[in-house]
């Protein structure tokens, strides 16, 4: 009888390993196929003179000793934009991170019609990135655009040339603000979410021994929003790596190259230049930049929960 059960009992638990894997057969072949072997076939690409001809002609590329890679660092293009890269990326992650967590603090209150401003604020996120840089574009033009005109009311048309994308200092904070509007949304949904998994007895309790708004805070809120907290940031990290559209449609990497970030380069390189092995060179570079980026931030939360 014992006998009979354990057999039954391997006979259901191996059934279910096999449903198990026929489920993920679809996931690993989309993964493998769409992911790891163009990844792979990039890489490979990249320690090659790689260009149109070689497409047209269905021949291969010629082994060029790292040359794409020691060009681009000898041309100073790369440098550069991984500087533009990691700016962008760290202080529109951190600015993400500050402001959805107030707003998120602040539609977790009481506040009136927040349900309201619930369901509107995902506007900006729901619009394509397209579409989102050329609203910017617009608002931000220099002779008719949205922000000038309201500058011109704030300073009493004392500032008339107010040209945000024009300028080489400003035109990175530009497209910074549109992404900001376009990625605050879901950022503010998702810490919201973790808003609502802290406990409100623990945060009575801390406020009947004194503690104040900030010492709960710090000492209570963040810690039971670990887990939402490094989710929505390692989100945006990567999202903002691979931003491409914003920059494109905005800036196309200008002005004097002040917004030239990896995925500007990459597309100058192998659509612009029709250099692709020189293409593959900065996506394989810049995917590096990402994985390393992650993997910091992964081992410094990590740390933090030893």
């Amino acid at each position: 009888m014992e006998k009979g059960i354990k057999k039954s009992l391997w006979k259901s638990q191996t059934g279910d390993k096999i449903f198990a894997v026929a489920l993920m057969i679809p996931a690993i072949i989309t993964t493998v196929s769409f992911i790891l072997v163009p990844v792979v076939d990039s890489i490979y690409r990249s320690f090659f003179d790689y260009k149109v001809r070689n497409i047209i002609s269905g021949q291969p590329g010629v082994w060029n000793n790292f040359a794409n890679y020691t060009k681009l660092f000898s041309n100073g293009k790369l440098i550069p934009s991984m500087t533009n890269t990691l700016a962008f990326v760290f202080g529109v992650v951190i600015a993400q991170f500050v402001l959805g967590m107030a707003l998120a603090l602040i539609l977790n209150s009481n506040v009136k019609f927040s349900r309201f401003i619930r369901s509107i604020m995902m506007v900006p996120w729901v619009v394509p990135t397209l579409i989102s840089g050329l609203v910017w574009l617009w608002m931000f033009q220099p002779q008719y655009g949205l922000v000038k005109y309201f500058v011109g009311i704030l300073t009493k048309g004392r500032i008339t040339d107010f040209a945000i994308l024009n300028n080489p200092a400003t035109a990175m904070f530009g497209v910074s603000v549109a992404a900001l509007w376009k990625q605050i949304p879901l950022a503010t949904l998702l810490l919201l979410a973790g808003l609502a998994n802290v406990p409100e007895d623990m945060q009575e309790a801390a406020k009947i021994d004194g503690a104040n708004g900030v010492q709960r805070f710090f000492r209570i809120v963040l810690p039971y929003m670990k887990s939402v907290i490094k989710v929505t940031v390692s989100m945006s990290i990567i999202e903002n790596f691979k931003q491409f559209p914003l920059f494109w449609t905005m800036t196309g990497g200008g002005p004097n190259n002040s917004t030239t970030t990896m995925a500007i380069l990459s597309y100058r390189e192998a659509f612009v230049s029709n250099n692709f092995g020189s293409g593959a060179a900065v996506t394989t570079v810049w995917m590096l930049m990402m994985i390393i980026v992650v993997y910091i931030y992964n081992r410094i939360f990590k740390s933090e929960d030893m």
